[in-house]
């Protein structure tokens, strides 16, 4: 997936083609705005008042402590990048804020809107040090007990609209009885195997500080009884032998380095019982020389910054496994999310 400038008519689109249109500028200028805009409008509640029907601009301001002046001006920014629509005067939610960011929607991603507004876009501030000094923030090292629990909200809304796609391609291997999910405290790639596959016994193994915060995903699940948290290490911990049919390692790989994940892949071939496969779900960084690709990108900076590591391209996530004397198995590419890719090696 590639972010472009769109044309509206004839004229544009060929300031476009001529290179007459100083695009740096609506980066550095307009982009870091919608940005801020789409997370500042989440913090305070403007998503949420609209979908309860609070529809002019004065009563949308006064419902949420907000100065009517800026709130115009926010709320005609988020026309134009089409969030919102304007009717007589009255704002709406278009189809896609409907579904992606209302407070109300199950698809609903605001939580890593405030996650993002809260505790990373300071983070982002610091990308100069990180270029300078390539040291990144360890992130999961400086959280506070409210950081967590933002975080985890963000992850567990993140996984929601990943899960669909995850549960409908990845086929397990027969018989399959127990699973161990590593860094999967929010629970959702667990529980959707768990309720496709009512034999799986699954166990999460995660950080005590992401368990904290994230059990409660839990609580009301109908496959609680199959699904039990470990709290650990995976840097640190015996996986055991001869353990799984499967093991899950979805969105963790990138806050790991080249030799942690190499070091993991061997303790994992270890853990697995023959047949067993090692699935890498993640964002994959591009191959150089090959077509751009913005997410992987993007998410590969910025886990750099945030994690100290970053995105894998899949030949260097098939080597560790290799090496760990896995056999390459499949790789499949999200359709719905670009950028990410499960890469899939069996235990011969």
């Amino acid at each position: 997936m590639q972010l472009r400038v769109s044309p509206e008519n004839p004229l544009e689109w060929l300031a476009l083609k001529t290179n007459q249109v100083p695009v740096p500028l609506l980066h550095v200028q307009m982009y870091f705005v919608m940005a801020k805009a789409v997370m500042e409008a989440v913090e305070a509640g403007i998503f949420g008042a609209i979908e309860a029907g609070i529809r002019s601009s004065e009563a949308i301001a006064a419902h949420c402590g907000l100065h009517p002046r800026p709130t115009s001006q926010l709320l005609n920014l988020l026309v134009s990048m089409e969030y919102l629509r304007l009717d007589n005067e009255a704002f709406c939610l278009t189809p896609m804020a409907q579904k992606w960011i209302a407070p109300s929607s199950p698809d609903s991603v605001a939580a890593i809107a405030l996650y993002n507004n809260r505790v990373a876009w300071n983070w982002v501030t610091q990308l100069g040090d990180y270029l300078r000094t390539g040291e990144g923030r360890a992130s999961h090292e400086v959280f506070d007990a409210s950081q967590w629990q933002l975080y985890q909200n963000a992850m567990h809304a993140v996984a929601q609209g990943e899960v669909r796609e995850f549960i409908k391609r990845i086929k397990l291997p027969k018989n399959v009885r127990h699973l161990l999910d590593i860094g999967g405290a929010n629970g959702q790639h667990t529980q959707a195997l768990c309720q496709k596959h009512p034999q799986l016994h699954a166990t999460i193994l995660d950080l005590p500080e992401a368990i904290q915060q994230a059990e409660n995903f839990l609580e009301n699940s109908p496959v609680k009884a199959q699904i039990a948290y470990q709290k650990g290490n995976a840097l640190t911990d015996n996986l055991g032998e001869n353990c799984y049919d499967m093991v899950l390692l979805a969105n963790v790989a990138h806050h790991f380095t080249e030799a942690q994940n190499r070091d993991l892949a061997q303790r994992v071939a270890i853990s697995l019982r023959k047949g067993g496969i090692f699935v890498v779900n993640e964002f994959i960084r591009p191959d150089a020389g090959s077509k751009p690709e913005l997410v992987g990108s993007s998410s590969d900076l910025f886990f750099g910054l945030t994690s100290t590591s970053g995105n894998w391209t899949v030949a260097e996530i098939q080597a560790w496994q290799q090496e760990a004397g896995l056999y390459s198995h499949k790789i499949i590419r999200y359709l719905t999310i670009p950028g990410m890719a499960m890469v899939i090696a069996k235990k011969l």
